[in-house]
Parts: C-alpha cells; structure tokens; sequence
C-alpha cells in the first residue's frame, strides 16, 4: 500500500470493507490499477482454494477510488461479480493486496505489507541479501516466494530498497546511497535534497554535471554518496534513475544545419536538448513554441527524442506566454468532459428544493465587493448595529459543497488543481465556469446557496462575543466595486453615493467595524506587510501598455479584515467542536535564520529586539513599522518574508504566526481554493452527531490533502510570478538605452540588485560594468565599496541607471550606473579611443548550436533580441554626446 496515496489506499479499503465485516470469503485481495483513474477496475480475490478472483467496476465514493463495487456474485452487500480464472500476472502499474479476515478458517500465514516486509528487512537482516536469505532471515512461507519477490520489486521501484550486483537487496541508508529528487542548475551541475537523510548525513548533495548519468531536472534518483563534509555538505554520483520527473517539454522549436528539428526548453533547468524524431514537428516553424511528449531518454550518446504534439505558435503572439507557462507547470487548463457535465446538469439556478432546510438571508441587505474585472463572486457582507452597539456581521461564502460532493468528477478535477491560477490576461479556474462563475457565483439579483458566519463583534475591543453557522440562501443587493467602495469612503464622491444611496449607511458601518477589527489585530502582533504590488495594463490590441502599482485602497482593506475574521472564527469552532479539518498554519520561523536575518538588520541600524528562540510576532510587527516609507524597506521586507516559514495545510492547528492568532483555516474562498471545499464539508458535518467511524475516515484522507493542496498552491504561486517576471522583461526589451531612477534591493559580491521605480522591473548591475574602480563586497554592511575612490552602494541608496541589455531567453536586465557610465565616457574621451574595462566580450551566437547530452553546458548565451553586447554599450556611451 505504500505506492497509493492515502486517498487512493483509502479508497482500495472501503471496496473491502464488506470481507472485513464477514460478508465475504475469509480472505480476501485486489489487484487495483493505480494509473487508470477514469476506468478504476479492481479485482477482488476469493478465499476459495483456487484463489479465483472477482471483478467489479468501482463506483461511488472518494476519489480517486469509489465506494461502491457493482456486479453480481456470492451474495456480497458491495455484490462482486465472479468473471473468470486468475489472471497468470497482474499487469504493469497493478498493485496488489491481500486482506485477513478475523474468523478465517485456515489465515495464511506471515502475510505482511510493504511498509512492514522493509521494517522486518531493517531489523533482521544486517548485510545485502539475495531472496533466498530474505526469506530465511524473515521466516517466509516458500509457496509465497513469488508474492515475495513482486513485493520486492515494488519497494525498488520506490527505491525503499537497492538492488545490487549478484541479485542482492539492501537499505540504501546502509550503503551509502540516498534517494530523491535531482534540482539541475541552467550551468549543468545539480542537487540531490534526500527523501530520508541518513542519520548525522547530509541533507543535500551536490551533483556535477559529470555525474548526473543523464539524469533530468526533476527525476527520482538513487545517489552514491562519494565525499562528505563537517557543515553537512557532500559531492555524489547518480547511480540509477527511478522514476522520471518530465515526460513533456515546452520550448523553442529550431532545425540545425543538417535540417535536423530539436527543441530548446523553456525551462532553463532542462540542460539537454531534445531531438525531434522525424516527421512530428507537425509543421512547426524555426522560432515557434511548441509542446513535445520524450519518447526516448537520453544515453551517454545519444540525446533525448520527442514528438511534437502541439504547435503554440509565435512567442510575440497574444497569449502565447501565458500558454507556455501553462505548459511548463503542467496546470491543466481543460476541464473533463465528465466535470463540465455534472456543472451542466446543474443547471443555472437555485432550485426550490435546495433552498429547504437552510436559513433565508434573503430579506437582509447585502453586497459582494470586488475587482472591476473580477467574475467569481465567492463572498458577501451584511452588516447591522445591535441596541448594545456591537455590531453583527455576516460573512455569507458561496457554498461549493452542496454542488460539489466527494468523489465526483467536479471534486476529482478540482482536487487536482487545488487552486484557480490568474495570469494577467486570463485564469485558469479551478472550477468550469458553469460553476465559478455562473451556479456558484454571488451574483446581485439572484438566489444563491451560502454557508454564512455570523458575528457578534464587541464594539470596544474587536472580540468577537458569540457567532452562529448557518446553511444559508441569499439575494444579493448589489456587485460593488473597491474603487466605487472607496470613492464612497474615502473621496465622498457624490455620483458614486448616489448610485449606491441605499448602501451609503452600510459602507460606514462597513469602515467603522473595519478600523476596531484592525487595531485588533495589530495589538496582538499581527504583521501586516504593505508592500506595494505591480499591475501590468494592457491596451485594446492586447499588448503589454504599461507597468502600474496595483492599487490597494480602504476597501481592499476592510473586506480582507472581514475574510480574516470569518476564517479564524469558522478555524475556532471546528477545532472546539473536535471536528477533523483543513487548518490553514504559519509555524514560528527557524532560529537559525532569525539569527542570520538578525545580523543583516544590525548592519542597517535595526533590531527585533527579542531572544531568536522565542520571538513573537509583535517584534516583527515593530520592525515593519519601523522601516514603513524607508528605502531599505522593501529588501528588509523581503528578506523578512524569506525568514519566515512557508504557511501550508495541515489537519494540524498549531496557529498561524504572521496572523498571531492560535486558530486559522481558509474558509472565504471555495470557488478557487479546494482546502476551503474541506473546510466547508467539515463545517457542514460539525452540526450533526459524527460516528467515531466516521471521524476517523475524515482524519485519514487530510494529511495528503494538505500536503497535495500545498504542493499545488506553490506552483500556481511560481507559475504566476515567472510569467509577470517574464513579461516584464519583454516589456523593457525596446527601451535599450534609456535611463531610469532606481532603488538598490540587494547588495552582493558580483554586482547591485535594482527595482525600476517608474515600471517596477529589477535588474542587475553587474560589478564588471562597474569600470571606474575595483569595486569590494563588504557582506557584514552590505554594500560595495571603491577601493580608490571610497565610493560606497548600499541597499535603500536611490540611483540613476541606464538599460544596457534585455537577454530575452534567460529573462534577465542588465544595467548601468549612469554616474559610472560617464566617469567611463569622460575617460574615453580624455584618453582617446579604447575599449572600456565596462565593455563586455561580444556574445558568441548559438544560431545552429546544439546542446548534447551528458555534459557540463556553459550558461545560456544572450538571445538575438534586442542587439549584441557591445552595440548597446556603444549605443550608451554615445548617449550624451548629443
């Protein structure tokens, strides 16, 4: 069972249920395919002397394996039915289990699982051994040598075990092997990070380019640990590829000088190029993107081999960005058919019947605030002032849950998202949109389903004094605006308070409770970053207009209080009611950064002024207000935020330490975010009497779940920022040239980190175009010091550059200090002509160039775009001659 995720163990579990409870022969086993999940067959033994099995196809229940078996056969409640003889083997990818039954006539004996045959294997057997010393050490039956040895396959798949030379299994912890997953560096060389680190081992092991054995950026390897160091560092070779992290590749399609198609990866991690087979390019053109599926894997000599199976077109064409990161995370940006039909049965309104049982908000004034472009409307407030003064406020959330049941194909396809994906020109939604947008959405003059939190928040002090859940219906009122919200607000704008009359008075309510609840909250400690965002706008031809600071007003403000405050009360009861759920949690950060980003600080003249093993979050909070409107406030901020540990999902409630309160969980958002569908149904199954059965069937799936729904809200978080980042770039690519006023974000040996403040872009000055003096890292200060001149850069000084070069391929800006740029120019012209220390070496071309397999690879070359090195130097430096 250890190759199935809990869901999917979960699942195979609930099939046999019925032998457990005595439905059935005394022993039973089933082969389950784990890699077909739209089939899902399993095959059930029978505890008959022939062993004679039963098929049935598996239909209801959580996926991806479900609850119900149909067929025919021996009486069975779960009705198996008898199909034939035994299959001679079962077929790859199958996986197979065997079940005891309590009042078995004639148990077999020593009948162990996976996780069980490797404990046994660790406590019994001290050296390598062949199958027939396991099985003599482990006292196996001889007439179950061949369950034996399947098992022992399938832990080496795993790599839980290595087979070694002279058909020997072995631990790898005990033969100076590791197992895990291969980071490779654009450069070639990579890191192995260890699924199980030895103990007193190293956790991460560096890897040369040599010795990656053609491994790829992502594959499960076994390493051989080759030297090892004191900090816990070490070198190794990759012995043996267990499983393969990337079947498909997005890139530039390119033919080489023998007509020969091969495609450059996007992603720059992917070192090797891979060759297209001939007559797949389905009429790919030199330069185009494409998508290609590896069907064959790289050898000592020879590349990897693909086809072409989508053609994305022009990298310069509308949406063809946002289609390439899309491939290259692997977001499935299609919906199931089965999923789009169960929205289409929905149907596009609330139903009578829906609306029974559940309490009728409809009569209360309500309204949803969003974005001007926002279409999913998961959220809406009302709001009233009680005779005590308190104020009541509800917080009415979409309710996903009545709609979407587990097991389903809307749950299975939204389980695999976990998470809507916005890009700037379009979304990925977790949901169809018959759903997300249509039966789900709080749409203004319609009938909608709602789980609704209902507050009673003190007037004085922000508390909430008692709160009540409900299974709702509402109508809403209204679709606000933040900015309509504000102009209410903050600019007294009469038009806007005009149209909005009737909602004027709630606005105000809206914005008193907001300023009580956020003195709240800062008095606790919570740290609150307000850092400014970019915004990329575009025109009506669809390209890129310009690069904006999002605007975040008092209306953004108040409804997030409002989410924050729903989400931490929903957290509380689940967690007083002892219900199973989703948390949503922030642990304390790790000493040993704290201490690190301790001695960054004290060089800039700040402290957190508290123990780095007992920090709490109100000395962070201090430090933001601190550094509020500085120039060194965004890299300290940063740094901060990577100081901190990463918030994730866990069925755990430890609290969440940036929010400094003790009970949190995502409940606002269902629509877009599958751990708030989890916290919906454990919500909906805290108001009625929970079997301990049942506790224990929701416990057991929440673990991968968090894990799962973590893992996905990671990728869609990178996805989203590579795309803006690379954007970015190509929006700077015609401004060659030209000089912007910048602000130092980080300081480091090889060069300044500087964000653009007029298109908030971050590029790089690197210390060899740093040509008037020898230019030192002080790394205690953080800042680059002349050793001639004294001249000194630091994080947070304000200075002038000039854009000297766009490398389109690897995403990056280079540029200039303008102050050094002239002391160069005054030099050249004082002395003659001659090449500056500034000027770089031209670029060689990598037209025709291929990548081969099994080699350390140089870093990626400049694209053509815009112009060679040199050209844009001289371009600068005849700058201000004119």
């Amino acid at each position: 069972m250890r190759d199935l995720t809990p869901r999917q163990n979960k699942g195979i579990l609930r099939i046999f249920a019925a032998f457990e409870r005595g439905q059935g022969h005394p022993e039973g086993g089933a082969i389950v395919d784990r890699n077909n999940l739209v089939e899902r067959r399993a095959v059930a033994f029978a505890g008959s002397r022939h062993q004679r099995p039963h098929f049935g196809r598996v239909t209801g229940g959580d996926p991806p394996f479900r609850r119900e078996v149909v067929g025919g056969g021996h009486g069975n409640r779960d009705n198996l039915r008898h199909h034939g003889s035994r299959p001679p083997n079962p077929p790859p990818g199958w996986v197979g289990i065997t079940l005891k039954h309590q009042g078995a006539t004639r148990p077999r004996k020593n009948i162990m699982t996976n996780i069980e045959i490797l404990e046994q294997i660790r406590d019994k057997v001290d050296h390598p051994a062949t199958v027939k010393e396991l099985l003599q050490r482990l006292k196996w039956p001889r007439e179950e040598r061949a369950s034996f040895k399947r098992a022992l396959g399938r832990l080496v798949d795993t790599g839980e075990l290595i087979e070694i030379r002279g058909a020997r299994f072995g631990l790898p912890d005990r033969m100076n092997l590791v197992v895990g997953r291969v980071s490779t560096n654009p450069r070639g060389f990579g890191f192995v990070d260890a699924e199980r680190p030895p103990e007193d081992g190293p956790t991460s092991i560096f890897i040369a380019g040599a010795n990656l054995n053609q491994a790829m950026h992502g594959d499960r390897v076994v390493v051989r640990v080759e030297r090892s160091r004191d900090d816990n560092r070490a070198e190794g070779r990759i012995v043996r590829i267990l499983e393969r992290g990337t079947s498909s590749v997005v890139g530039r399609y390119e033919v080489d000088a023998q007509k020969r198609g091969f495609v450059v990866p996007f992603d720059r991690r992917l070192v090797m190029d891979v060759e297209v087979s001939p007559g797949t390019a389905l009429g790919a053109k030199p330069g185009e993107m494409v998508t290609l599926t590896i069907t064959t894997w790289p050898t000592a000599t020879r590349p990897a081999q693909g086809r072409i199976t989508e053609v994305l077109g022009d990298v310069d064409a509308p949406g063809v960005d946002t289609t390439v990161i899309i491939r290259k995370y692997n977001i499935s940006d299609v919906h199931s058919a089965a999923a789009v039909a169960e929205a289409t049965r929905l149907g596009t309104e609330v139903k009578s019947r829906d609306r029974e049982r559940r309490t009728d908000f409809r009569e209360w004034q309500t309204v949803t605030i969003d974005g001007e472009h926002a279409r999913d409307f998961d959220d809406a407030i009302s709001i009233d002032r009680l005779a005590s003064g308190n104020y009541w406020l509800a917080v009415h959330i979409a309710d996903v849950s009545h709609y979407v049941t587990e097991g389903s194909a809307l749950d299975e396809d939204a389980y695999e998202r976990s998470t809507s994906v916005y890009f700037p020109e379009r979304a990925v939604h977790m949901f169809p949109e018959e759903l997300s947008t249509g039966l789900c959405s709080l749409k203004p003059r319609v009938d909608r389903l709602v789980q609704s939190c209902l507050m009673e928040v003190d007037q004085r002090n922000g508390s909430v004094v008692r709160y009540e859940m409900h299974d709702g219906v509402i109508h809403s009122d209204a679709r606000m605006t933040y900015t309509e919200v504000s102009q209410i607000l903050t600019d007294r704008d009469p038009v806007v308070s005009a149209k909005y009359h009737a909602l004027v008075p709630m606005c105000e309510r809206m914005h008193a409770l907001f300023e009580i609840l956020n003195q709240r909250r800062r008095r606790r400690g919570s740290v609150d970053f307000d850092l400014k965002e970019s915004e990329i706008q575009f025109g009506d031809d669809g390209a890129m207009a310009a690069i904006v600071a999002a605007e975040r007003n008092v209306a953004h403000r108040l409804i997030e209080e409002f989410m924050l405050l729903a989400n931490e009360t929903v957290a509380e009861h689940l967690e007083t009611h002892g219900m199973p759920a989703l948390y949503r949690i922030h642990e304390a950060p790790d000493p040993l950064k704290v201490e690190s980003f301790e001695e960054f600080i004290g060089a800039l003249g700040y402290s957190l002024t508290g123990p780095a093993d007992n920090l709490e979050p109100r000395h962070f909070q201090k430090l933001v207000e601190k550094i509020k409107g500085k120039p060194e406030e965004k890299p300290i901020a940063m740094l901060m935020l990577r100081t901190m540990q990463k918030a994730r999902y866990d069925p755990t409630p430890v609290g969440h330490f940036g929010l400094a309160t003790a009970h949190y969980a995502h409940f606002t958002s269902p629509i877009r975010r599958y751990p708030d569908l989890v916290v919906h149904r454990s919500l909906r199954e805290s108001r009625r009497a929970v079997s301990k059965e049942r506790r224990a069937e929701l416990t057991e799936d929440l673990p991968e779940i968090g894990r799962h729904t973590s893992e996905r809200e990671r990728r869609a978080v990178d996805a989203e920022r590579e795309l803006v980042q690379w954007k970015k770039v190509r929006f700077m690519a015609d401004k060659v040239g030209d000089e912007f006023t910048g602000f130092v974000t980080g300081v480091t040996a090889f060069g300044l980190h500087i964000e653009l403040v007029e298109h908030f872009v971050e590029g790089m000055v690197h210390v060899s175009t740093m040509a008037d003096d020898y230019y030192r890292f002080i790394e205690k200060a953080h800042l680059l010091r002349g050793e001639k001149s004294g001249r000194t850069y630091r994080l947070g000084d304000k200075v002038g550059v000039q854009l000297i070069r766009v490398d389109l391929e690897r995403r990056l800006i280079d540029l200039g200090l303008t102050e050094i740029l002239d002391a160069v120019r005054q030099s050249e012209r004082n002395r003659g002509p001659r090449h500056s220390r500034a000027e770089p070496r031209k670029p060689e071309s990598r037209k025709g160039e291929r990548r081969p397999a099994g080699r350390d690879k140089p870093a990626a070359k400049s694209s053509k775009r815009p112009g060679p090195r040199e050209r844009a130097f001289k371009k600068a430096a005849r700058g201000k001659k004119r």
